[in-house]
């Protein structure tokens, strides 16, 4: 199948800022029926949009009915019961366990702030999303087991078949790799891997996001060949720092005079520390990187122009915590994801 098959939705409009209601401590899941939703008892706090270009970036957090799909369920997407619902643990581990929505409630629920990337993006396109995730830390699942040393990879495996090879060390190594059952407060829609999907920050969606997930086995990278790389795609699968410019767009009617220029920027794991912006063949010129952002989410960034009549070509480039300009080598998505610069080109009248 091809993997650019998939539903993408436009990206909503800029939000105020908002304080959020977050999933933490020892409150477990609430089961009914065919849901499984959060309780809370902390807050996450979402930073603001920015004013210049308000209603024109997409905002800090994606909605979850314009957050991007892409999986090869579609036509056909599993519908399934909390109450039926299990997750095999298995493989290299110290004991095989099996368990019910009721061991994953008992867990401690956490929640965080993660991008989710998909590989198939293009430079400057929408395959990407920012989403509140509510559920438990898949550490805290797999000690459940016990992972062996010899454990190289995690290869899951969703209720259609589907299957997904994670490094171990990415699911192991500190950040909040996740087994997600809320999005932004919300239970997750089947389109969106009800009742539970794996979330594991810096990583594409293809080697760590599996929907509707029912098997867990710690094993090699010799051992096992997941779906997508058995089709020519790279294994390790890291988000690639990027950005992209949300405005102006290309076709839009702008007036000669102060012009806003926005968007967003991400630098998986290290974080945004700087965006750049380049009119034409001139010097580039630092954005303004709205707070809030963190090594595990996108940022917005914002500037203004006064844009002389003419034809014009505006790029951006964002570098990372560690000073690591994003690639502008022009690379296509395969097999490891897209490079280069996202630009537009405008007519200022």
């Amino acid at each position: 199948m091809d993997r650019r098959r998939f539903l993408t939705q436009a990206l909503g409009l800029a939000v105020g800022g908002v304080v959020w209601s977050a999933c933490g401590g020892s409150k477990q899941l609430l089961q009914s029926g065919n849901t499984v939703a959060s309780l809370a008892n902390n807050t996450l706090v979402i930073p603001n949009a920015p004013v210049a270009a308000a209603g024109e970036i997409a905002p800090f957090i994606t909605p979850q009915s314009k957050f991007f799909r892409i999986d090869t369920a579609i036509g056909s997407t599993p519908q399934l019961k909390v109450a039926n619902w299990k997750l095999r643990i298995h493989g290299l581990v110290d004991k095989e366990v099996t368990l019910t929505m009721k061991d994953i409630s008992s867990l401690p629920q956490v929640e965080h702030v993660i991008t989710l990337g998909c590989v198939s993006n293009e430079i400057g396109g929408d395959l990407i999303g920012n989403a509140r995730w509510g559920g438990v830390l898949l550490s805290d699942v797999l000690k459940l087991a016990g992972v062996q040393k010899a454990a190289t990879q995690l290869a899951s495996t969703s209720s259609d078949g589907w299957t997904c090879g994670t490094p171990v060390d990415a699911v192991l190594d500190g950040r909040p790799a996740m087994l997600a059952t809320s999005m932004n407060g919300e239970p997750l829609t089947a389109e969106h891997g009800f009742p539970i999907r794996m979330i594991v920050p810096g990583l594409f969606g293809y080697v760590s996001a599996t929907k509707w997930l029912t098997d867990l086995e710690l094993t090699t990278w010799e051992d096992f060949e997941p779906y997508w790389l058995k089709r020519g795609w790279s294994a390790q699968g890291p988000m690639l720092a990027s950005s992209r410019i949300d405005t102006p767009r290309v076709g839009d009617d702008i007036v000669a005079g102060e012009v806003p220029i926005g968007g967003l920027a991400w630098a998986p794991r290290s974080g945004v520390a700087k965006v750049e912006v380049q009119i034409d063949e001139e010097p580039w010129r630092a954005a303004e990187v709205v707070p809030g952002g963190t090594g595990d989410t996108w940022a917005q960034w914002r500037t203004k122009w006064n844009a002389p009549v003419g034809d014009h070509r505006i790029a951006v480039r964002v570098t990372d915590a560690d000073g690591v300009v994003q690639d502008e080598q022009v690379r296509p998505v395969a097999p490891s994801g897209a490079t280069g610069y996202h630009f537009v080109k405008v007519t200022v009248v």
